[in-house]
């Protein structure tokens, strides 16, 4: 049995240690917004905050996040309100298809967390996840928008 918070609240799974803390959060504790994309770590969809970080859960064995903080898209709401990133998503209209999105929410999650006033450069090397869609420059606008809040 291994055990974490994820969203605030304590998991148990009974899982081989190696499997990828991805499948453990959509199949075992159907937290499904974050998604599956490559599978090695390359285009940040499964990005969740571990500790506090940005982290690409598809390449993180669940057994090393044993007692470990985790949040997922999930628990950035509180009470039924967006957080200001997700806000700042819908106010700036930044999903076309959607489907890298959560990804894009917790990398900046945990960008403006250690620095509230990043630059277009922060912003390109911390939000370094895949958008097929292309919405990188609403992305930069959605967090100044933040940091000008």
């Amino acid at each position: 049995m291994i055990e974490f918070i994820v969203n605030g609240r304590l998991a148990q799974v009974d899982v081989e240690p190696d499997t990828p803390l991805l499948w453990v959060l959509r199949e075992q504790l159907n937290l499904t917004g974050t998604k599956y994309g490559c599978g090695i770590g390359a285009c940040g969809a499964c990005t969740i905050l571990f500790e506090g970080d940005a982290l690409r859960s598809c390449s993180l064995p669940v057994g090393d996040a044993a007692g470990m903080n985790i949040v997922t898209i999930e628990g950035l709401e509180d009470n039924g309100r967006f957080s200001k990133v997700q806000q700042a998503w819908i106010d700036h209209q930044v999903p076309q298809c959607g489907y890298c999105q959560s990804g894009m929410v917790m990398a900046t999650t945990a960008l403006l967390k250690r620095n509230p006033q990043p630059s277009d450069a922060e912003i390109d090397a911390e939000v370094s996840n895949i958008c097929r869609c292309g919405t990188f420059q609403q992305v930069r606008q959605a967090i100044h928008a933040i940091r000008n809040a």
